[in-house]
């Protein structure tokens, strides 16, 4: 007989990576429910999403992250708590945490992270307070003691691949010119990165990341919830086929539209200083460029088992959609 699945409560989950969440533990089979405010319920733009949720047996819960009885009542009903809000919310998750607390009956929290692993990172401002942030919530809740699992999930397809990483372009790949970040000076040697890439550009060293679509990201996260080899860990979603450098992406583009692009190389000089210059939230996009790009913040560091897990290789049975397919909705 199968193991009875989890009762999920997700925060946020009318949010941009937690309408994917949602419904990848709804389509699991997972006992979902969605911690929403009135407003949000009532709110048009979110209408035809919280349908969705209802058509596909998610339960509406109405509450209020800040409204701490009311947390304490829904958490008591779920297993896990799934938190997915946005960036302004991150460290209001201590209010989750109190209430996870006080609670007593959760087996996982996986606190809102899907991006970089923040403990392995070298970001400048104003994305180094933005990643602190995430920090304190991870020490937080290993100080009260709380089974965790966080998601690094790298980069969002839908935000950089539909733009080739230009940060604040319109969702469209450009296709006359494209800025890189970075002067394609050799570096060293990186024992992650493929030897096609360095034939090719005939580098020592190029910086890569790791592209991942959203309904992967939801599944891969729901796969975690239940099993022991995630608990007190980090799942990292690093497929091999999405692994690739920003001149590697350019080049897989050009090849799909038969057409090349003129690219301008942006050195790392030029963009400390754009990052100076630029307002918000441009400057947090250009710093997390830096980071990813110029700083090799996703791929600088070897996954141990004493910390972490990959993804496609503790899930191999999840089909994901590779960064070449991902490319061909836009041709």
């Amino acid at each position: 007989m199968a193991p009875e699945k989890s009762k999920i409560l997700i925060i946020g989950g009318t949010g941009y990576i937690g309408q994917f969440v949602v419904e990848a533990s709804a389509k699991a089979g997972h006992p979902t429910s969605v911690l929403v405010r009135e407003s949000t319920a009532a709110d048009p733009l979110k209408g035809k999403l919280i349908d969705k949720f209802k058509n596909s047996g998610v339960t509406l819960v109405f509450g209020d992250l800040y409204d701490h009885q009311s947390l304490v009542n829904e958490i008591k009903q779920a297993d896990v708590v799934i938190s997915t809000v946005g960036k302004m919310q991150i460290p209001d998750q201590t209010k989750i945490i109190a209430a996870i607390k006080e609670a007593g009956n959760i087996k996982r929290f996986l606190p809102s992270e899907f991006g970089i692993d923040v403990d392995h990172q070298n970001a400048i401002e104003p994305a180094s307070s933005m990643f602190a942030e995430k920090v304190q919530i991870r020490r937080a809740i290993e100080a009260e003691r709380i089974p965790f699992t966080y998601i690094a999930c790298n980069c969002f397809s839908g935000y950089f691949l539909s733009t080739l990483a230009q940060p604040g372009a319109a969702a469209v790949p450009p296709r006359d010119k494209v800025t890189i970040h970075g002067d394609g000076t050799p570096k060293g040697t990186n024992e992650f990165m493929h030897h096609s890439l360095l034939e090719i550009f005939h580098l020592d060293f190029v910086f890569v990341a790791v592209f991942n679509e959203e309904h992967d990201i939801g599944t891969y996260t729901i796969k975690a919830v239940d099993d022991p080899r995630t608990l007190n860990k980090i799942l990292y979603i690093k497929p091999p086929e999405n692994i690739c450098s920003l001149n590697e992406l350019v080049s897989l583009w050009e090849k799909k539209i038969g057409k090349s692009l003129e690219r301008s190389y942006v050195p790392e000089e030029q963009l400390l200083k754009l990052i100076q210059e630029s307002p918000f939230p441009m400057n947090v996009a250009l710093a997390v460029s830096h980071s990813i790009f110029l700083k090799g913040d996703v791929t600088n560091f070897e996954i141990e088992p004493r910390f972490g897990v990959e993804a496609s290789e503790t899930y191999p049975d999840v089909k994901y959609t590779c960064v070449d397919e991902y490319l061909d909705r836009f041709v």
